[in-house]
């Protein structure tokens, strides 16, 4: 893949940099574990990029399961340690409504992606690449004109991303 230029890199959370709970949500640094090869994957994807952005539904904080603050430490945290491995995050957004909410900012709706855009003005979505592991990832990414990638998962997505592989390190290693 040619990366030449002002490429932006899109990153759902759960279940692309940290092992996602299917039966609740990661609440506490303690519940948060890095994938297996998140670290070594993301070191050598982040090189291709320009801008690298975290959006995440976390819909958690509006059913009461935890705090915008419990999430600003679990963010810190995952922040302090890619930086450890010489990873930068230039922004992390977060949809912390219900879902179907009146004012709904869940992926695939458009509303992290263009709140991204205004902090960076010079992201352009069609050299953009959204990488999550749900259709609402791929179909968001889709909808924006990204591209795309599939991280395996144990939910089903039906939607066909421009890459799919098992993890970051497998994805580091398709673009080399």
């Amino acid at each position: 893949m040619n990366f030449s230029g002002n490429w932006t890199l899109f990153l759902d959370r759960d279940g692309v940099i940290n092992q996602r709970n299917f039966n609740g949500y990661i609440t506490s640094v303690e519940t948060f574990k890095f994938l297996p090869g998140t670290l070594e994957g993301l070191h050598k994807i982040a090189s291709y990029f320009d801008r690298i952005v975290v959006v995440t539904n976390q819909q958690g904080i509006a059913k009461g399961l935890m705090s915008r603050r419990n999430l600003s430490v679990i963010h810190r945290y995952m922040e302090e340690k890619l930086e450890l491995e010489g990873i930068r995050i230039d922004g992390i957004f977060v949809a912390d409504n219900a879902r179907d909410a009146a004012n709904d900012r869940r992926k695939p709706l458009p509303a992290l992606a263009l709140e991204a855009k205004a902090m960076f003005p010079e992201i352009d979505f069609e050299k953009s690449v959204m990488i999550g592991d749900t259709a609402s990832d791929i179909e968001f990414g889709m909808n924006l004109g990204m591209k795309t990638v599939l991280i395996e998962s144990k939910e089903e997505v039906n939607l066909k991303a421009d890459w799919e592989v098992k993890d970051l390190k497998e994805l580091a290693n398709e673009w080399k």
